[in-house]
This record gives C-alpha cells, structure tokens and sequence, in this order.
C-alpha cells in the first residue's frame, strides 16, 4: 500500500513538473505548431501581426456545452473572425478521455454544433497545453499581434454550466478583444478559469 501511494505521489509530483507555471500578461506567447483534423499543420507563426484567442474545448463538458448550445461561443467567434482575428480551439483530451476529438468526428460537430473557430487543432499529447498552463475547458487566452499574452483565464464572469448566468456575466475575453484591437490596457487581464478539467493523458 505504501509503494503504491509512493508511486501515486511521484506521478503526481512529474504532471505538475512537466506543467507551466502561469503565463504572465504582456509575456510572449510561446510558439506551437499542431495539426488540424485533415493533416494540415498550423503554427502560431503562421498569424504574426493578427490577433489570436486560444479556447481549450472539450465537447462533452457541461461548461462548455453552455457556451455552444447557447449560441454564446458562436457568436462571439462570428463576431471576431469577421474582424480578421485568428481563433484556434485546441483540444487537448487524450484518447480514451472525455472529449477526445478524431480526423472523422471533427467535421461533424463543427458543422452540427456550427462552430465558426478559425481551426480546431489537436494537441493530444497535451504538450501545448501543458505550456500554456491550460486547466479548464474552456481557459481561454487572448494573443495581440505582437505575438505578447494580453489576456488568459475564464471565458466570462460567472463560474457556472447555467446558460440563464449567461444574462448579465462580463465577457472578459469580449473586454479583452476590445481593449486590445484598440491600442488599450485590458482590465483585469488574467482571472480564474472555470470548467472541466483538461483531460490530459494520465
């Protein structure tokens, strides 16, 4: 039982070695490249000079599901997509954890679910996530077009799965977007993210 429990605290000691610290505002946002469900790579690089949101996403959590079934996650991506802003939903669920996502089944819930995102990528191994420090689904990171971190944290105000908390919560990715694309300060420019867990591999 002990060598067990041992065993159980070494594992759990390595996740959180291998695990960023968090990423501080006005820092560089650290590169990647990951691939999208038909093969195709895509860096960070590739948008220097635009705007990027990162939005971890996993499909089968409730908090996310607020955001979906909703419309509130489409709206907001319509909205900035349409203003040349790059968004990447990463997912980052191992296979055989919630909300693992394939080659074959992404296409199908982007088009039922009428994800308007930039890209999905597949970040399986969860090595970029882990950079990042991404906890929740959805931890959500705004990037200017310096390529510096202007926002990370929760998508919103009110930490709930509740779509009727939707009403009158501060979208402080919405803030942040804003205040960025018009040369200004974020107010508060990291908060707590809320959600699931990432499911990253154990």
């Amino acid at each position: 039982m002990k060598a067990k429990l041992l065993v159980t605290l070494l594992t759990c000691a390595v996740a959180s070695i291998s695990f960023a610290d968090e990423l501080k505002v006005g820092s560089e946002a650290p590169a990647f490249t990951l691939k999208d469900s038909t093969g195709k790579e895509h860096s960070l690089a590739d948008f220097k000079g635009k705007f990027v949101v990162l939005e971890w996403f996993n499909e089968g959590c409730p908090f996310v599901k607020k955001h979906y079934t909703s419309g509130n996650m489409q709206k907001l991506q319509g909205e900035y997509t349409g203003k040349d802003v790059v968004w990447l939903s990463i997912n980052s669920s191992a296979p055989g954890e919630q909300g693992h996502m394939t080659a074959e089944s992404t296409p199908k819930t982007m088009s039922e679910w009428k994800i308007k995102a930039t890209q999905i990528l597949f970040d399986h191994d969860g090595k970029v996530g882990k950079m990042y420090g991404a906890k929740t689904t959805p931890h959500m990171f705004v990037i200017d077009k310096e390529g510096k971190l202007a926002y990370q944290g929760a998508i919103d105000s009110k930490a709930s799965a509740n779509t009727a908390d939707l009403a009158d919560a501060e979208n402080y990715v919405k803030v942040a977007l804003d205040s960025t694309m018009a040369g200004k300060p974020v107010s508060n420019a990291s908060t707590k993210p809320y959600g699931c867990s990432v499911k990253y591999a154990k």
